[in-house]
């Protein structure tokens, strides 16, 4: 019997496009499969619809999540989830779907939760005792004292979000006076930035799935951005090398993928997932883990899992089967 499968997308942030193209990927990479259906859901504020293969929309039900069509329901079996940021990555759509009963492909709400929110993911990271960078968190209504924040932190420093991801709002800050104008640029996309010190060294990220009933740590990729960070345009529009496996010694190798592997399951994740690391002096400083990665051409993590030989199909059937 085949199951009914809902690839969700979308969702209320700035990461909405770059969601759609990862929920394509999955869709066109499984639509051939004869065990599946595949349903297109787009999750947008005030409007959750199906989207069907002549690009006509039908409603969802948001009380039962089913899909009203042509006088029929159609129930899912599972919930394919490839929205970044918010409500796909923050433990909102999880704890929508767990009310229901249904089961959903990332991690759940407790753990979504922590992980989106970065400050709090760093404190725990570092209460298992891992390094991360020195930081302060900000929140838009204090009135921003510049003199306090600069007497705590060593320059340069990146004023990013707390939550979200995709490097909206992120800015790195070289000259003091320019604190200011990174915190208003920040704001745009969370109402609390953190401020994060910068660690020389080379940018290392490190997929972890669960893969045939394993976790499994997918071979490290180095981030060498053209730009002076890993922002926007770093990430999706082709300013960056992206050196998957990352050139680095197997010593180094085997300990970011062991720290990445301990991070997932420490922190209970499911599903995909990937951690961001500097390297340096071979030690490892934690920054961030995505518990909802990119799936799209230009994403890190189906790089690492074609690099593990791991196809797309059996990367995206992995959380399915």
């Amino acid at each position: 019997m085949k199951k009914n499968i809902a690839i969700i997308m979308g969702g209320y942030s700035s990461e909405y496009h770059i969601s759609i193209k990862s929920g394509e990927v999955v869709y066109n990479t499984l639509k051939d499969d004869d065990d599946l259906n595949l349903f297109k859901i787009i999750i947008e504020q005030d409007n959750w619809h199906y989207l069907d293969d002549n690009n006509q929309k039908h409603q969802v039900s948001r009380d039962k999540f089913e899909v009203i069509s042509e006088n029929q329901v159609i129930k899912f079996d599972l919930v394919f989830n490839t929205i970044h940021g918010v409500p796909g990555e923050n433990g909102e759509i999880q704890r929508y779907f767990e009310n229901l009963g249904m089961f959903q492909t990332s991690s759940n709400s407790k753990e979504s939760s922590l992980t989106f929110d970065k400050n709090r993911c760093k404190e725990k990271i570092k209460s298992f005792g891992y390094l991360t960078p020195h930081s302060i968190l900000t929140k838009k209504a204090d009135i921003i004292d510049s003199k306090k924040i600069i007497s705590q932190l060593n320059f340069p420093v990146f004023v990013k979000p707390n939550s979200g991801g995709s490097s909206f709002g992120i800015s790195r800050v070289v000259e003091k006076k320019d604190i200011e104008k990174a915190l208003d640029h920040c704001f745009k996309e969370d109402d609390y930035a953190l401020i994060e010190e910068e660690i020389i060294g080379r940018e290392i990220t490190v997929g972890v799935i669960n893969y045939r009933g394993k976790v499994v740590a997918l071979p490290p990729t180095e981030i060498k951005s053209h730009n002076s960070f890993f922002d926007y345009n770093a990430k999706y529009m082709g300013e960056s090398d992206e050196i998957t496996p990352a050139e680095i010694s197997p010593d180094n190798e085997k300990e970011v993928m062991k720290i990445a592997t301990e991070i997932y399951n420490k922190l209970n994740l499911k599903g995909f997932s990937r951690c961001d690391f500097i390297m340096r002096d071979n030690m490892f400083y934690f920054l961030e883990v995505n518990t909802n990665p990119g799936l799209t051409k230009e994403s890190i993590l189906p790089q690492q899992a074609l690099a593990a030989h791991i196809s797309l199909k059996d990367l995206f059937r992995s959380v399915i089967d």
